[in-house]
């Protein structure tokens, strides 16, 4: 194996393939990165037996071949070259050693047999639809930091995509939660999606999907089974497998019969919640919102810190006192981008629902604290 290629090319693919990579790996063979080259393209792949990411890029080859390396430290050789350097990767006769040089400097790193490199991304997967990268960085948004990460529940450890209907429209709908909050986000169904197996999508597989997306051209093509699914987009394939568990029914959790409405700006109450729960127990997090018709107070103490308040006017005619982790309403309210958040509260031992007026594809639930 012989070829060449630009500095930045390379150094942004190995970005995106090692951070699959763990740090520590018991098996060897996990720490490297797959190594092809033909045809002038240079493909890199890396997993953990359960993720797996592949990518594609232009390169001067001049003797096709294939091999595999320590993947954090080609990434840190790669990443200390100098801007605009062409490097070059080649192969000894033996297959043993991969030298990596670019003006002076040289390197040679040790090298596995490709035929011990692990593939997961293989297998049939007959549902397939594409959707917008701005939907599906949506998606992920609006839901991932409800995602638990209690190891006892390892199938609320994921996000929960499925297809369902809302008032007689079918939607592709993700849900997470981790027991304290939930966050719903619905989409219409793509073409190709309707009778799809509701699927849990693992917390790494988000994590490293929504770093890759952000670089997406405009349409992720989407394809699954019960147990695995694959992204593709411009020259990236990531595959997973699935969380092999039941996702709860979340729809009761979501309360049917709270009748107390207000409204308010979603940048004000967020700011005032940030600023107070400054105060607020370093556990708990607890903050209380107090309704008097028009007026919210948020208010935290803490018997070290002392004690916090704020006023924010609100729309509505409504009297409750109930408490929230302030972490928590947070993560909610920073997700509201339009003018107007809702609050739908019962009673202050009851969920409450958020959501943003000017959009309703999103739904938050809170369960309340005792303050």
């Amino acid at each position: 194996m012989k070829l060449s290629i630009e500095r930045a090319a390379l150094l942004r693919s190995l970005n995106h393939v090692q951070s699959v990579v763990e740090k520590r790996n018991t098996i060897p063979i996990l720490a490297n990165v797959l190594i092809k080259a033909e045809d002038g393209v240079l493909t890199m792949a890396t997993t953990d037996m359960d993720l797996e990411i592949n990518e594609s890029v232009a390169a001067q080859v001049s003797e096709p071949g294939a091999t595999t390396a320590p993947a954090h430290t080609l990434h840190d050789i790669i990443r200390k070259l100098p801007d605009g350097s062409d490097v070059q990767l080649s192969l000894n006769a033996e297959g043993t050693l991969m030298t990596v040089s670019a003006g002076r400097s040289n390197f040679k790193l040790s090298c596995l047999p490709t035929a011990d490199f692990p593939e997961i991304g293989g297998g049939d997967l007959p549902t397939g639809f594409g959707i917008p990268a701005a939907d599906l960085r949506a998606l992920i948004d609006r839901t991932k930091f409800a995602m638990s990460t209690e190891e006892t529940r390892y199938y609320l450890n994921g996000i929960y995509l499925h297809q369902a209907e809302n008032d007689g429209v079918q939607v592709l709908r993700a849900v997470a939660t981790d027991g304290h909050r939930l966050a719903r986000f619905e989409m219409p169904l793509p073409n190709g999606a309707a009778g799809m197996p509701g699927v849990i999508i693992p917390r790494k597989a988000v994590g490293e999907l929504r770093k890759l997306v952000d670089e997406a051209a405009d349409t992720i093509e989407i394809n699954l089974s019960e147990s695995k699914i694959r992204f593709a987009f411009d020259h990236v394939v990531l595959s997973s497998k699935l969380i092999d568990g039941t996702f709860p029914d979340y729809q009761k959790v979501i309360p049917q019969g709270n009748d107390k409405i207000v409204e308010v700006d979603p940048k004000m109450f967020t700011s005032a919640i940030d600023r107070v729960s400054t105060i607020s127990d370093g556990k708990s997090r607890a903050v209380k919102v107090t309704l008097q018709g028009k007026n919210m107070t948020i208010s935290a103490s803490s018997p070290d810190a002392g004690s916090a308040t704020e006023e924010v006017e609100v729309s509505g005619d409504t009297d409750i006192e109930i408490g929230f982790n302030a972490k928590y309403l947070l993560d909610i309210t920073s997700q509201i981008e339009g003018e107007g958040c809702r609050l739908t509260l019962a009673d202050p031992a009851s969920p409450t629902i958020i959501q943003d007026n000017s959009d309703a594809s999103a739904l938050y639930v809170i369960m309340p604290l005792r303050v």
